[in-house]
């Protein structure tokens, strides 16, 4: 890796077009702090991945995560709906915000439906092109070719093509490229690591650039798309978009040195810290989930004769954690004047707050619970 060659510079006339180096290819690893990395990140990912075996109603919780991905993978690209307007519904977003909400629905619905696809469908130029259709229906990218690659020059930054960051490789070089990853993700001769592989993979993408809008988006989703579909995870339960936009600059800038420099240790060595924080961001996140069910377990039984229908709404809120009334009487068959009543014994034992001040329209939120993905 130490020899690695990013690619190289293509003349198109008034531009230069960056073509990358293929993938499918032998890969020796030979740097120390590289390998120590690398055997700390799947330490970690193990500790998730058996955490996860251990939490009653995962699903609920993998769709907390989901939507914080998609809130976090959408932010990266300027993308301005939290975690707490992702949960509400369209008719409750202000007008200006509703393209942003939209972007990020999409992206939970393109996640999820690759997910449920991989044991039919491994991953595959097909399924990456069926995801991006997803992320772009009936959003702002909606024009731009969704579910197919380019058929013409993009770039990155800049107003033009004359003062771009980076030009990614012309349009008729992206089904070989995108051939080429395909052929690396399910090469078992060339012995590489799993979290190495989809770093590489992931560099690839971005620098491919495929699309014409919502390559990023698609980039970081095939990272957990890949894990689970090799059975690194069981579960979708990584995600390294909240790592990304964290340390955004770094992001990009690492991703510019592979290209510029081909530096690409640079690269896998941030990329494996931050699947090492990610795994143990979640580790903490599902221990605490898991004490806060043991507190309001606690706090529900004193309840009595209600506690049973309070454990309905609880089970609930573990998915949608801000509700309105009708919403929580639907959730345990309660009657509108029963539901209020249960509300505020969960006020009062202060498992749900009141999130809207007013008298009309209340909506409520799982504030403890909803707290720890944000």
């Amino acid at each position: 890796m130490r020899q690695f060659q990013s690619g190289s510079l293509v003349d198109q006339g008034t531009y230069r077009s960056f073509s990358p180096t293929p993938l499918d290819r032998p890969w020796q690893i030979d740097d120390m702090d590289l390998i120590h990395l690398l055997s700390q990140a799947d330490r970690e990912l193990g500790r998730l991945d058996m955490f996860s075996n251990h939490v009653p109603n995962l699903d609920l919780y993998i769709r907390m995560h989901v939507l914080k991905e998609a809130t976090q993978s959408s932010r990266i690209e300027g993308t301005r709906t939290n975690i707490a307007e992702a949960l509400q519904e369209r008719e409750e977003i202000a007008l200006d915000r509703r393209d942003d909400w939209e972007e990020v629905q999409n992206y939970v619905t393109a996640m999820n439906e690759a997910v449920a696809r991989l044991p039919d469908l491994p991953l595959s130029s097909r399924l990456i092109r069926d995801t991006h259709r997803t992320l772009l229906q009936g959003v702002r990218g909606r024009y731009k070719q969704p579910g197919e690659f380019r058929l013409s020059q993009n770039w990155i930054g800049g107003a033009d093509i004359d003062d771009a960051v980076f030009v990614p490789p012309l349009h008729t070089e992206v089904p070989d490229l995108i051939a080429d990853i395909e052929r690396f993700v399910h090469n078992e001769t060339y012995r590489v690591p799993d979290l190495m592989k989809i770093a590489l993979v992931h560099y690839q993408f971005e620098t491919i650039h495929p699309f014409l809008d919502g390559n990023g988006r698609v980039g970081r989703l095939l990272i957990t798309l890949y894990l689970v579909s090799k059975g690194v995870l069981k579960r979708p339960v990584l995600y390294l978009s909240d790592f990304f936009e964290r340390n955004r600059g770094l992001y990009y800038d690492n991703l510019m040195r592979v290209r510029e420099h081909n530096d690409l240790l640079q690269w896998l060595k941030f990329f494996l810290v931050g699947v090492t924080e990610t795994a143990r961001s979640g580790v903490t996140t599902f221990d605490a989930i898991l004490k806060l069910q043991r507190e309001t377990d606690t706090r529900i039984a004193t309840l009595g004769s209600r506690a049973p229908k309070a454990r309905q709404v609880l089970d609930y809120l573990y998915g949608q954690p801000l509700a309105d009334a009708a919403r929580i009487g639907a959730a345990a068959g309660l009657s509108p004047a029963s539901a209020y009543r249960l509300i505020a014994d969960l006020e009062r034992l202060e498992i749900l707050k009141e999130t809207t001040g007013g008298k009309r329209g209340r909506a409520y939120a799982f504030a403890d619970y909803l707290g720890l993905f944000q």
